[in-house]
C-alpha cells in the first residue's frame, strides 16, 4: 500500500511513476499530503529515472529532495508537449494519467527504448480491452445510464463530480459506500445535493455502515435511505429511476466492485 510498504517495491525498475498524491489511507500513509508524499517517495530508487505526474506544493519539494539524495532524474509530466492519444478509458481525470505515461515512455526512449509511435497509440487507446481493468468511468446500461467509478478519494472524486454533472438527466441518482478510513469530510462537500442518495457498506472489514454514512452526509445537505447492501441499494435505484435518469454508484473501490 501506498509506497515504501507496498510488495511490488521489492524490484529495481527501469523507471519509478507516481502519479498524483491524495488525502487516501491516512490512518497508514500520514495525515498530511507532505507525510503520505514521504512514504510514496519510498519508491524512488538510487540512479533510477522517477516521473511525478502532479506538481503540489506540499509534495514536490519532498521528491525533489529524495531523488536528489538518492541521483535519481526526476521528470514533471505536468510540462510534457505533444499530442495525446485517444483512450478508450472515459475518465475526465485520465488526461493526466495518459500525461504522466507519455512522459515515462518519452524517459524510457531516452534510456535506448524502442517503443513505436504506433505502439503507444494502440496501447491507450485499447487499455481496458488488453488489460480488463474495469470500474473507471464504466457506463454499464442505458435507460436509465448507470456509470460505476472507483474515484475514492478527495481528488479522484472532484473530477468524477465533475464529469457527472456534465451528462444529462431528469434526476441524478447515486449509490454510495465507503470504507472507514475515508476523509469524509473532503469527500461529502463534493457530492451534489441534488442528487437521491442510496447510502450503503460494501461488503469488507473496513466497510463503513450504511446508517452512520447517512447520518454523517446529511450534515452536508445530502439526503437518502440508507441499506443492508450494495447490491440492494442498487436494485432499489434500478426500480425507482425513470429511463431519463442517470445513476452513478462509487465511493469505494469495493463498492464498485460489488455490482460489476
Amino acid at each position: 500500500m501506498g509506497g515504501r510498504l507496498d510488495s511490488t517495491n521489492i524490484i529495481t525498475p527501469e523507471i519509478s511513476v507516481i502519479i498524483n498524491i491524495g488525502l487516501d489511507h491516512t490512518q497508514i500513509l500520514g495525515e498530511s499530503l507532505g507525510e503520505i508524499a514521504m512514504e510514496k517517495a519510498g519508491i524512488i530508487k538510487e540512479g533510477i529515472p522517477v516521473v511525478i505526474g502532479e506538481k503540489h506544493s506540499e509534495t514536490f519539494p519532498v521528491f525533489q529532495r529524495i531523488a536528489a539524495a538518492k541521483m535519481a532524474p526526476l521528470y514533471l509530466a505536468e510540462y510534457h508537449q505533444g499530442r495525446h492519444p485517444e483512450s478508450d478509458l472515459k475518465g475526465y481525470y485520465q488526461k493526466k494519467n495518459i500525461r504522466t505515461v507519455l512522459q515515462a515512455l518519452d524517459v524510457l526512449k531516452e534510456n535506448d527504448w524502442e517503443i513505436a509511435a504506433e505502439a503507444i497509440e494502440k496501447g491507450i487507446g485499447n487499455v481496458v480491452r488488453n488489460t480488463g481493468r474495469r470500474g473507471r468511468w464504466e457506463v454499464l446500461r442505458e435507460q436509465p445510464r448507470v456509470i460505476c467509478d472507483t474515484a475514492h478519494n478527495k481528488e479522484g472524486l472532484e473530477y468524477a463530480m465533475a464529469q457527472l454533472q456534465d451528462e444529462t438527466f431528469d434526476k441524478l441518482h447515486l449509490v454510495f459506500g465507503v470504507v472507514r478510513d475515508k476523509d469524509l469530510e473532503g469527500v461529502l462537500p463534493l457530492l451534489p445535493k441534488s442528487a437521491s442518495f442510496y447510502f450503503c457498506k460494501p461488503e469488507v472489514p473496513r466497510g463503513l455502515d450504511a446508517v452512520e454514512l447517512k447520518e454523517k452526509a446529511a450534515g452536508y445537505g445530502l439526503q437518502g435511505a440508507a441499506y443492508n447492501s450494495v447490491r440492494e441499494a442498487y436494485d432499489s435505484v434500478l426500480a425507482t429511476a425513470g429511463k431519463a435518469d442517470v445513476i452513478y454508484v462509487g465511493g469505494s473501490t469495493f463498492t464498485v466492485a460489488e455490482i460489476i
